[in-house]
C-alpha cells in the first residue's frame, strides 16, 4: 500500500474555486468506487492550508484515470500561493478506538 500526503497553501482568493473542483472529484470517485483507494482532504484552521491523504494498493496511476482528479490538478499550482508539497508516508504506527 502506498500512502501520499500532499499540503498546499492556497491563495485566499481561489479556497472556493478549489473547494469546487475538489467537491468534482469526491463526486467522480463516489460515483466510481475505485477499488483499494482512500482519499481524504482537509483544511487546516487558517483557512488556506489544504492537506490531502491518499491510501492507494496499487500506485499513484489509480488517481491519474479519474479525469476530474485531472481537472483539479491541472490548475492547483495557479491556486497556491507555492508550488504544492508531496510525500510518500511510511506508517510508524497506528491506534483506532475500538
Amino acid at each position: 500500500m502506498v500512502r501520499i500526503m500532499f499540503t498546499c497553501e492556497l491563495k485566499p482568493d481561489a479556497v472556493e474555486e478549489d473547494r469546487a473542483l475538489l467537491k468534482e472529484v469526491y463526486a467522480e470517485l463516489e460515483s466510481r468506487c475505485p477499488a483499494g483507494m482512500r482519499y481524504d482532504t482537509f483544511l487546516a484552521d487558517d483557512g488556506v492550508t489544504l492537506v490531502s491523504f491518499v491510501e492507494l494498493e496499487g500506485g499513484p496511476e489509480a488517481m491519474h484515470d479519474l479525469p476530474a482528479f485531472q481537472r483539479y490538478r491541472s490548475t492547483l499550482e495557479a491556486r497556491c500561493v507555492r508550488e504544492p508539497s508531496m510525500a510518500v508516508l511510511s506508517e510508524l504506527g497506528s491506534y483506532a478506538s475500538p
